[in-house]
């Protein structure tokens, strides 16, 4: 068993807690929802980056490339200062909503390049330049742009132009669950002799100053204080008894340690006097002011910080070196900073960390191997300690600023039973420093190659009853809980469940069955809310897919009448398949899991009848496609959009055996009963086949219908679009929308409003979602990985016997499942480089094509160019990116593995 390995068990079993400590500070806490108590919502305006230096936060912490314990008590972070910023680098900076051409937007460049799943071993870069850092301008000239230009990067104002910056590279490891090393790697890429702060901040969240009443409060306050040089003492109620111990500067001597109070300065804030001239921004008044009141000279607080001045030639590097331990598990002292006790661990956690990795990866080629490695790296520094108890939010908090009476009536007030405090995986730690819950589980999928139990314990906590709605509704995110995402979490935990084991044997059913339980009361709550008529005919509002309708799908038509929604419908049909085939699973230990699968068979032949013909049908047999449909008493109106809406239904594919069918009579017979009686409904439909499978013995009469929303026909119509280059099939992938709207907009008028839905391979034109969206276009990979993954059962069904053309017109018949692989590889070129060193992800910049220092540093964005593969949206949403790590595993090893009684696609090689 690999070191890291041992590692996971033994923080399963809790012998050892190796994950108590880990990279779980979020990057961004200012202007998010739950540190907002406006009377307007308004939360980018109420807490700007401007405060955030100077006000407490009540929910969290963030910080510069830090990590914290898994209640976010302490925190260590980085503090940079080049002598010429009008503010010290503490955390890093963004343009909000309303700043940004194209939406909120992170402006700094940043990079995770490795980590274990137990955070024994981390790395990530930042780049911090020498001359002043533009805020400002980066501000003034966004706003200036309109949406018709792209955005104002940081690399387009010059300011690393001649390697005139730092890079700071942070590394932790750990030597024993609570001993944990830290280097701070700074590196002058410059010509010359440059001057740099670093401050290594330790601190405490502020958890005295909400009043006894609050879920965080402590009592009493917790305490740093130096009790020799070079050495902090830390005491917490809680946490318990800690050391920060630094080395020496570049003169040999241990560094001055400055001490501060983690508490808002209430002076420059709320213009009122502060209970103590100690505050949250002492550092930062000191340095840039020379205010040496601002710190505390009896060497105590709750903040504190070695204060490193650091002159580096151009070229050369300097390490600084630190430890922080409980005090029962610190190291011998003569070896704090020794090269057997502090560099020779490094050293080995770091080749127990490639161990762990030559054996999850499949990847030969080295650059692909690179791809791979950042991509779980961005997936596990994207875990963040999220605490949001939405009813102390919704009552205000005295002690710092009464909840105006609107706030109680603002957003997520029916979720009041809601109490957030885990560690959680987020989309990303800025522009998505919260949980999205369809997001999650896509994270899911590569998670469960290297952290299967974090998985398990993910799905299991949306379920739980202080996540879960009342009425059996998945918390979405926190700018809106009540908003529906599609219904993906049985998918995941589907997945994770056959990774639980190489066998059905093998595999955790408990897991399963807790989750099947409350999955149940999703489907109904599905059922009672999002099928208002009862016509097996699903809304759901925009469904995660933003603006790709031609009107907010989360709001009233303006044409009056309700919106049936192709992808809300097939996302159930969908979700009754996963059901049915939990059932069965569950069914083969207990018998009464057989009338579950029957009932969830049933409903999605209700389902697959209506969407092709019922009363709202959303098939258009003349153009071969789904669209979304307005529906009146009287008549209904399709939207002809052709998108990643009418792609859905494809998604809907199981394939059951006979012979394992009959291993389950109850459901057998049940299903037959409803086949004979439904004889009419079958025929009509042609959905379900019945065919020899490719993947059993010739010889063998064995016999398999396919539960499908499509059929042969309906899916090879489909697909002639989404391979036809000219619209949908781009050199990288599936296009979120077709590439013929770009010369035909589609366009619906209103009285005297038009509406338009234009092709947009990139960032919105559309300011709908706040314009920061985009679905009229790019690339996606979640929804590119749905139709692989079902392209390949339907290839396990089919075989031989459907071939199509790839890409349409071109001549070139391939089976499905070559048909994904294509698909797979054009994928997993966003990120590789090409014979002339660019990836397509970074959107041709020649530093990143050529320079040594940035050539090996990838991002992964959270959508994709349409036409050139350039990175667009969050830049670091690797949650859901990091998908790339199954399309290369795929690409590489073998077709993605089926279990063939069911076509459900497992995770593991």
């Amino acid at each position: 068993m690999a070191s890291e390995q041992r590692r996971l068990k033994e923080d399963k079993v809790r012998s050892k807690a190796w994950k108590k400590w880990g990279p779980y500070l979020a990057e961004r806490q200012w202007a998010t929802v739950r540190e907002d108590y406006s009377s307007d919502g308004n939360c980018w305006e109420y807490f700007p980056h401007d405060v955030a230096r100077s006000r407490a936060y009540r929910w969290g912490e963030d910080g510069l490339l830090g990590i914290t314990d898994y209640q976010c008590r302490l925190c260590l972070a980085m503090c940079l200062w080049n002598e010429k910023d009008p503010i010290l680098k503490e955390r890093l900076f963004g343009l909000t909503g309303s700043e940004g051409n194209h939406g909120e937007d992170v402006k700094e460049l940043y990079y995770y390049l490795d980590s274990t799943p137990t955070h024994s071993y981390m790395s990530a870069l930042y780049k911090y330049p020498h001359d002043t850092y533009p805020y400002d301008h980066l501000v003034a000239e966004n706003r200036y742009r309109t949406k018709q230009q792209p955005e104002y990067e940081l690399l387009d104002t010059g300011v690393f132009d001649d390697g005139k910056y730092w890079d700071v590279r942070a590394e932790f490891c750990k030597s024993k669950p609570e001993d944990i090393l830290v280097k701070y790697i700074i590196s002058n890429r410059g010509s010359e002799t440059a001057r740099i702060h670093v401050l290594p901040t330790l601190w405490f969240r502020n958890m005295w100053s909400w009043g006894e009443d609050c879920d965080a409060y402590v009592d009493p306050k917790p305490s740093l204080h130096q009790s020799a040089p070079g050495h902090v003492d830390v005491e917490h109620q809680s946490l318990g008894s800690y050391v920060f111990e630094v080395d020496v500067d570049q003169n040999g001597q241990k560094p001055d340690i400055l001490f501060t109070e983690n508490e808002t300065n209430c002076k420059r804030v709320f213009h009122q006097p502060n209970s103590s001239p100690y505050v949250k921004d002492g550092f930062h008044r000191l340095l840039l002011f020379g205010e040496q009141f601002a710190v505390n000279p009896d060497k105590k607080g709750t903040k504190c910080a070695p204060h490193y001045i650091l002159e580096i030639p151009g070229g050369e590097e300097f390490v600084i070196k630190a430890r922080l331990f409980e005090k029962s598990q610190g190291p011998d002292p003569e070896h704090m900073f020794s090269k057997e006790g502090f560099d020779d661990v490094f050293s080995l956690r770091k080749r127990e960390a490639d161990e762990f990795y030559d054996q999850v990866i499949v990847c030969e080629d080295p650059q692909q191997v690179m791809v791979t490695r950042q991509a779980y790296a961005g997936l596990l520094w994207s875990k963040q300690f999220y605490h949001y108890v939405v009813s102390e939010w919704l009552d205000g908090h005295e002690n710092v600023v009464p909840s105006p009476l609107a706030h109680s009536r603002m957003r997520n007030s029916d979720w009041r039973h809601l109490y957030n405090k885990e560690i959680i995986s987020m989309p990303d730690k800025w522009e998505y420093p919260w949980y999205a819950c369809w997001d999650l589980a896509f994270h899911m999928l590569p998670f469960a190659s290297i952290d299967l139990e974090f998985c398990k314990n993910q799905m299991l906590l949306f379920l739980r009853e202080w996540y879960m709605h009342p009425n059996g509704q998945i918390p979405a995110y926190e700018f809106a809980f009540g908003d529906v995402n599609p219904p993906v979490h049985a998918y995941a935990v589907l997945k994770i469940y056959k990774a639980s084991g190489d066998s059905p044997a093998r595999r955790d059913q408990v897991f399963l069955a807790r989750c099947f339980q409350k999955l149940v009361l999703n489907f109904t709550w599905w059922v009672n809310r999002k099928d208002p008529d009862g016509l097996n005919i699903f809304e759901g509002g925009f469904l995660g897919l933003d603006n790709i309708g031609v009107f907010d799908r989360s709001k009233p038509l303006p044409t009056g009448g309700k919106l049936a929604q192709a992808d809300g419908t097939a996302w159930m049909a969908f979700f009754c398949e996963l059901m049915v085939e939990i059932s069965l699973i569950l069914a083969q230990r207990d018998q009464i899991y057989e009338d579950m699968a029957s009932k969830f068979f049933e409903h999605f032949i209700y389902i697959m009848d209506a969407i092709n013909f019922g009363v709202a049908h959303l098939w258009d047999e003349e153009d071969g496609f789904y669209y979304d449909s307005i529906i009146f008493e009287d008549h209904q109106i399709p939207l002809k959009i052709r998108s990643m809406v009418g792609m859905v239904p494809l998604f809907s594919s199981l394939v059951l055996w006979d012979s394992e069918a009959k291993q389950h009579p109850g459901f057998y017979q049940r299903t037959q009963w409803f086949l004979n009686k439904r004889k009419g409904l079958a025929s009509k439909t042609q959905i379900l086949h019945r065919a020899q499978s490719p993947n059993k013995n010739e010889e063998s009469n064995e016999q398999a219908i396919m539960l499908s929303l499509v059929t042969r026909d309906q899916l090879i119509r489909i697909l002639t679009y989404l391979l036809d280059e000219e619209e949908f099939l781009s050199p990288y992938g599936i296009r979120s929308l077709s590439k013929y709207h770009e010369k035909n907009p589609f366009t619906f008028t209103v009285e005297d409003y038009t509406y338009t839905v234009r092709y947009d391979p990139a960032e919105s034109l559309s300011d709908m979602f706040g314009g920061n969206s985009n679905w009229r276009g790019p690339i996606w990979l979640p929804m590119n990985y749905m139709l692989i993954e079902n392209l390949e059962r339907y290839d396990t069904f089919f075989g031989d016997t459907l071939k199509v053309e790839c890409p349409t017109g071109s001549g070139n018949l391939l089976r499905l499942g070559e048909v994904a692989r294509e698909l797979s590889l054009r994928l997993s070129k966003v990120f590789l480089p090409g014979e002339d060193g660019h990836r397509p992800c970074h959107g041709g910049d020649p530093k990143y094509a050529t320079d040594p220092h940035w050539k090996d540093l990838i991002l992964f964005y959270e959508y994709f160019h349409g036409e050139t593969g350039r990175g667009c949206g969050a830049s670091h949403q690797t949650g859901w990116s990091a998908l790339v790590v199954n399309f290369l595993r795929y690409v590489n090893y073998h077709p993605m593995i089926v279990d063939h009684a069911s076509a459900m696609i497992n995770v593991q090689p």
